[in-house]
Parts: C-alpha cells; structure tokens; sequence
C-alpha cells in the first residue's frame, strides 16, 4: 500500500550558488559520505531528502544528515535512514521507499513512493 508520494526538483546553478555563499550547508545537509560528490549529484540527493521529507507528510523527526543516498552496485539509488529519521519512518508503517534520481539541463529531481503493509 502506497503511504505517500513525494517529488522535488532542483535548480542546479542556484543550488551551486547557494552552496558557495552558505558553505556550512555541505554539513548541515549531507552525510559525510555524501560530502565529496559533484554538485549536480548533491543536488540531486537535496531534491530527494525534500522528496522523502514531502512522502513522510512532514519533516517532525527527520534529520538531514540522517537521510543518506547511497547507491547498489547497479547505480541504483536507496535511503540509508539512521537515528530519529529512521524511527519516523518505521512509525509511519514504512517498510520501503523507492527512489529514483536524474540530472540533466541544470535541472535535478527526484521522487519518492513511500509503501507499507494494507492496513
């Protein structure tokens, strides 16, 4: 049973330029293991923290440094949810977020099905 849906994108240069001006966003935002990517690829990865955030109903609880973006050997991307983020999301009856990426043009998104069992 899908829980709840979330979308968002993400202009590339303005996320370039927010960043540069604010540089404690890059801690305050991402995991450390996130930190080192290509900024098209950080913007990506905000835009699905703000997807999930919007599929959760709310960001009560969650933490950005505790929603990490990882990817399987495929490339495929996956959440990897810790502390009090993780705890809202099983609270909620989650049991899997898919997610899926893209950046191309300037532009990144991202978008997220929250799912759970039928009540």
């Amino acid at each position: 049973m899908i829980i709840g849906t979330g979308i968002d994108l993400v202009d590339i240069p303005r996320f370039e330029r927010t960043m540069a001006r604010t540089p404690r966003l890059l801690e305050r935002l991402f995991a450390e293991s996130e930190r080192s990517l290509r900024l098209p690829s950080l913007a990506a990865r905000y835009a699905a923290k703000e997807a999930l955030i919007k599929a959760l109903g709310g960001s009560d609880g969650v933490h950005w440094t505790e929603i990490e973006i990882a990817s399987e050997a495929s490339g495929r991307p996956h959440f990897v949810l810790s502390g009090s983020t993780a705890a809202v999301v099983e609270e909620r009856g989650i049991s899997t977020v898919h997610l899926t990426l893209t950046h191309d043009a300037g532009l990144a998104a991202a978008f997220v099905v929250a799912e759970g069992a039928p009540l």
